[in-house]
């Protein structure tokens, strides 16, 4: 007996807006040289603020292979995971207090393989930093936190 997949609203057509569960995304922190790959936001949710690149995990696709893909799809870098660092969620609220917005985001910690980060529509701009020197950036409000978190597992690694 199969079941039928649920009627196609706003939440299964794409839209993440005003969602009915929360999205499941994955990043990952590349380090090279010691320095993390950032990059700054071209859409909501933090858009032209920097973090790590990332986002949502497509159906039968593992959130290590996510977060891996979307980081060659936003910078064009390859890395090799090396560990699982934290999660983040990201909730937004509007004027009424209704969740507008809802991901849970999962951070792994790699190694640069190949590439050179570049630019594209998700990414605006893409910085090699130290992880402890982000207060000139600005930033996801998580991320100074993920990014010490992510240098310790990167020196153990």
């Amino acid at each position: 007996m199969s079941v039928a997949p649920p009627a196609a609203g706003p939440s299964f057509a794409g839209s993440r807006a005003y969602p009915v569960r929360p999205f499941l995304a994955a990043s990952v922190a590349v380090f090279r040289d010691g320095l993390v790959l950032l990059a700054e936001r071209a859409a909501p949710p933090g858009d032209r603020r920097f973090s790590l690149p990332g986002g949502l995990v497509e159906p039968g696709e593992t959130i290590r292979e996510a977060a891996l893909r979307e980081l060659r799809e936003e910078t064009g870098v390859v890395a090799e995971i090396v560990g699982f660092n934290d999660h983040v969620e990201v909730i937004e609220r509007d004027a009424e207090g209704r969740v507008a917005a809802h991901f849970v985001v999962t951070s792994f910690v790699g190694r640069w393989v190949s590439g050179e980060a570049a630019t594209g529509p998700e990414a605006l701009r893409t910085v090699w930093v130290a992880p402890d020197a982000v207060d000139h950036l600005a930033t996801t409000p998580q991320l100074p936190a993920i990014l010490l978190r992510a240098a310790a597992i990167a020196a153990r690694g």
